[in-house]
C-alpha cells in the first residue's frame, strides 16, 4: 500500500515536473528574430532600473508615445537594452508599458526590442540584492513577485522571450558588451545559450554579453580585442551597449563611435550620490545620423560612419576618458 502510494507521488512530481518544462519550451524554441534591416529609425534607451518616469520622458522625448503612452512611433524601432529590474520601485509599470507597446508598435510597423540585462539574470535565479525595498509590494508581496518572475510567471516567460543581441542595419545592440570569446559567436548561438541559462553558466559570466565591462570600461587592448572580430563577424560597424554608467552621465563615444554608450545612470535610485539621477537622454539614429536626445534638446553626436578598427587606437590617444562604474 505505502510503495503504491509512493509511487503515485513519483508519478506527480514527474507530471508536474514535466508540464513546467512544457511551459517554457515555446519560449526557447520560437523561431526568433535577430536581424532587421533598412529601418530608417531607431530610438535606444539604456538602463531603467524601475526609474518608470524617466523611461516614459525619453520615449515622449523622442516621439514614441503620445501623452497617453499610447504608440505613435509608426516604423520606429525602440531598444532597451536591458536591466528594467532592480535599483528602482517602478519596474512593474515599466514592464506592463513595455508589453503594450510591443504590440502596438508591431501593428504599426514598427517594433518594440527589450533586450535582457544582467539583472534580468540575477532576478530569474533569485538574487535580491539590489532588489528596491518596496518594489514587491506593486506585484501584491514578495511571494507573489517570485511567482510572476518564475519560468512561467508573467513576467519570466515575458523576459526570457527576448533576445540578449540583435542587429538593426549595421549597428548590434546588447547589454554589457562583447569579449573576444563571444564576440566570435553567432547571434542565434549567442541569443540561445544566455535564454538558456538565465541565472547561471552563460548569462552570469563576467565575460559574458550581460555583464562584460570590456568594451565599456576596458584598455585600449580589451576594446580592440573585442571590437576587431566583432565588426568582422557581424558586418557591423557601430556597438550600442548600456550596463556601464558613463562618468559624465550623457552619451559616450568610443572610438569615434565604434562604441555608443548609452547607460547615464538615469535611474533616481541607482547611485545614493545622486538623488535625481542623471538625465532622461536616449539615442536616437535617424536617416544615418546619431543624435543624443532629452526632453529639452536634440544633439547631433559626432559619429563616424565608416570606423575601423585602426580608429580606436587614435580615439585613445587624442581623447581617453575614464568610465565611472556605479554597482554592478
Amino acid at each position: 500500500m505505502k510503495k503504491n502510494i509512493i509511487i503515485k507521488r513519483l508519478y506527480v512530481l514527474v507530471f508536474a515536473s514535466l508540464m513546467a518544462a512544457v511551459a517554457v519550451m515555446p519560449v526557447l524554441a520560437a523561431e526568433r528574430q535577430y536581424e532587421w534591416s533598412n529601418v530608417a529609425r531607431i530610438v535606444a534607451v539604456g538602463d531603467v532600473h524601475g526609474d518608470y518616469d524617466k523611461m516614459v520622458k525619453c520615449m515622449k522625448a523622442n516621439r514614441v508615445i503620445d501623452g497617453s503612452n499610447k504608440w505613435i512611433g509608426g516604423k520606429t524601432h525602440l531598444v532597451q537594452t536591458g536591466d528594467i529590474l532592480d535599483k528602482g520601485p517602478e519596474s512593474k509599470k515599466a514592464m506592463d508599458l513595455l508589453m503594450d507597446l510591443e504590440q502596438q508598435a508591431t501593428a504599426a510597423g514598427g517594433a518594440v526590442h527589450s533586450l535582457i540585462g544582467n539583472h534580468e539574470s540575477f532576478i530569474l535565479r533569485g538574487r535580491y540584492d539590489s532588489l528596491y525595498r518596496t518594489e514587491p509590494e506593486s506585484y501584491g508581496g514578495m511571494e507573489a513577485f517570485k511567482k510572476v518572475m518564475a519560468a512561467d510567471g508573467k513576467y519570466g516567460q515575458w523576459i526570457r522571450s527576448h533576445n540578449t543581441v540583435i542587429k538593426i542595419n549595421d549597428i548590434l545592440f546588447l547589454h554589457g558588451g562583447l569579449s573576444p570569446r563571444y564576440a566570435v559567436k553567432s547571434l542565434q548561438t549567442l541569443n540561445k545559450e544566455v535564454v538558456e541559462s538565465l541565472g547561471r553558466d552563460v548569462a552570469e559570466d563576467r565575460d559574458g554579453p550581460l555583464l562584460t565591462r570590456d568594451m565599456g570600461e576596458g584598455d585600449e587592448n580589451k576594446v580592440k580585442a573585442a571590437l576587431e572580430p566583432a565588426i568582422k563577424n557581424f558586418g557591423i560597424r557601430h556597438i550600442v551597449i548600456g550596463h556601464t554608467v558613463t562618468s559624465s552621465k550623457v552619451i559616450q563615444l568610443k572610438a569615434d563611435g565604434a562604441v555608443i554608450m548609452i547607460d547615464v545612470g538615469m535611474s533616481r535610485t541607482n547611485d545614493p550620490n545622486n538623488p535625481t539621477g542623471g538625465p532622461a537622454m536616449s539615442l536616437l539614429i535617424e536617416n544615418g545620423k546619431f543624435y543624443s536626445v532629452t526632453p529639452e534638446e536634440k544633439k547631433e553626436l559626432p559619429v563616424k560612419q565608416n570606423v575601423s578598427v585602426s580608429d580606436i587606437s587614435r580615439w585613445y590617444r587624442l581623447s581617453y576618458a575614464q568610465v565611472a562604474l556605479v554597482g554592478v
